[in-house]
């Protein structure tokens, strides 16, 4: 059986990394895969995160399994972060949280327990979107469609027809929505646009998944909520499928989370196990070692306030490589202008180059992005910066 397969294609964008590592020119540069990089080209490991480390393993005393849906105190850590430890759905008890392995495990999670409820449920996602998004969902075995959500022509939000589409969805059905830094574009709703948003959402009874990967890379751990917060009125539903990949930098430790809050306390716990009769079907029970090493940050006064200053500097490191590209591109000449990057947030934003662009600076300057033009903005440091803005300078010269 298995010499009859051909070669599956390669993931756009891991497959792109591959080829960066196997580029030998020193000068290459890489703002193709959505990972944090310092100033220094690295991915670093939080103080936090090290002497969170420490104290996990020398209080360990066991490698048995978790729950099937993990820690109760990762869960109450995660919901204190999404939502606030006195919101209603939280002292209400309509919220519960499934640990998942990273925050695509949380989406597939998603997405089987939304087609073996409700197989009737179709999943509206935004166009554009993360390239996997659609990939995980057909893969739990449900229909996608798109609603739009960029203007190209402005680099904005488009959101009249945005809320136009969502007003014809059938009852019942899911709409996905980028909690915040929306990869690819980096635009996101504003607090009133969300409030239009809910509205919508409410009026239409759809039930919104929120992806919340980015939480503090945006504006704030507080200000990154302010979607889910507008969504999470008193007897709506909603799923929330969250990440510590990018704002704990526990990217291999694969932590993540399912959030289901309920109209009542009573459908909640009902969610909850039909949630376990997903994740006993897939992989059982979640990793334990980097959801230790997150609670342990999130309940520790100190190793918090560690934390939270961690990630407000990787925040102002990459909005600062914003405003560092626009300045440079303009001072080598280049006259379209770029100041939509400076509005944009999170670590990326569509550059408005197309593939053909896209495709030179690979061949002639090794600077490897994504074809459809978005850029890893954290990849963006001091010491590459001239280097990438002469390269995009010189293609638009030649345009």
């Amino acid at each position: 059986m298995l010499e009859t397969l051909a070669m599956a294609p390669p993931d756009p964008i891991l497959g792109l990394t591959a080829a960066f590592r196997q580029d030998s020119n020193p000068a290459k540069i890489n703002l193709g895969v959505g990972v944090y990089k310092d100033e220094n080209g690295l991915t670093p490991l939080f103080e936090s995160v090290r002497r969170a480390q420490a104290q996990v393993e020398t209080d360990e005393t066991s490698k048995d399994y978790l729950d099937i849906d993990g820690s109760p105190a990762y869960a109450t850590a995660v919901q204190a972060l999404l939502l606030g430890p006195d919101h209603e759905a939280v002292t209400g008890q309509r919220a519960i949280t499934a640990h998942t392995p990273g925050g695509t495990g949380a989406l597939r999670l998603a997405g089987d327990f939304i087609h073996q409820l409700f197989p009737g449920a179709r999943i509206w996602i935004s166009d554009p979107t993360w390239a996997n998004h659609p990939k995980v969902f057909q893969a739990a075995g449900l229909d996608v469609e798109t609603y739009p959500y960029f203007d190209p022509t402005t680099n904005a939000l488009a959101l009249d027809p945005m809320l136009e589409t969502l007003g014809r969805i059938p009852r019942g059905d899911v709409v996905l929505l980028h909690g915040c830094c929306h990869n690819p574009t980096g635009v996101d709703p504003t607090a009133a646009d969300w409030q239009r948003i809910a509205a919508v959402i409410a009026e239409r009874e759809l039930l919104p998944l929120i992806d919340l990967a980015y939480q503090g890379l945006g504006d704030g751990l507080a200000e990154d909520t302010v979607g889910l917060h507008a969504l999470c009125r008193p007897d709506t539903e909603v799923l929330v499928a969250s990440s510590f990949s990018k704002n704990f930098g526990l990217y291999n430790e694969r932590v993540g989370g399912l959030t289901a809050i309920a109209s009542t306390a009573e459908a909640a716990e009902a969610a909850r196990s039909h949630i376990k009769v997903c994740i006993r079907t897939n992989y059982s029970t979640p990793p334990a070692h980097g959801a230790a090493i997150a609670t342990q940050i999130l309940n520790d006064p100190e190793l918090r306030a560690l934390w939270e200053g961690e990630v407000a500097a990787m925040r102002d490191r990459i909005n600062d490589m914003r405003q560092l590209f626009v300045a440079t591109l303009k001072a080598r000449g280049v006259e379209r202008d770029f100041g939509f990057i400076q509005r944009q947030r999170g670590m990326f934003s569509f550059s408005g180059l197309n593939a053909q662009q896209v495709e030179q600076l690979r061949q002639q300057y090794a600077i490897y992005i994504v074809g459809s033009g978005r850029v890893n903005v954290a990849g963006m440091t001091p010491d590459n910066m001239d280097r990438l803005c002469s390269a995009i300078a010189a293609l638009l010269q030649e345009a």
